[in-house]
C-alpha cells in the first residue's frame, strides 16, 4: 500500500527534540522523505503495523501529532510537483 505520512512533534523541549529525531529516524528507515517532515511510504500491512507500533511508542500522544494517508494503489505514479520537488523512485532498487 502507498501511505502518506505527516508528523508534527513538539520541540519546546529538550525532550522534544529527541523525540523529533527519533520519529524521523524511524520514517526513514520505512520511506522516502519528500518533505522535512513528510514521508512518502510503500509498505504491506505488517510493516504499517511495526511503524504504528514503533511510533507509538515514541511519541507523547498529549503533544505530537501523526498522519498517515493511505492512498490508492500506485497512488506515487499520479504525483504532481513544483519547484524543486521531484518525484521519487518509490519501488525501485535504492543505492546505499
Amino acid at each position: 500500500m502507498d501511505l502518506l505520512l505527516t508528523y508534527d512533534v513538539d520541540t519546546t523541549t529538550p525532550q522534544g527534540r529527541r523525540r523529533l529525531r527519533k520519529v524521523a529516524k524511524i520514517c526513514e528507515g520505512h520511506g522516502l522523505r519528500v518533505q522535512k517532515s513528510v514521508f512518502e511510504i510503500v509498505a504491506t500491512d505488517i510493516d504499517l503495523l511495526r511503524l504504528l507500533d514503533d511510533i507509538g511508542k515514541i511519541i507523547d500522544a498529549d503533544t505530537d501529532s501523526i498522519r498517515i494517508y493511505r492512498l490508492p494503489h500506485n497512488g506515487f505514479n499520479d504525483v504532481q510537483t513544483l519547484g524543486v520537488a521531484q518525484v521519487q523512485p518509490h519501488r525501485e532498487d535504492l543505492v546505499l
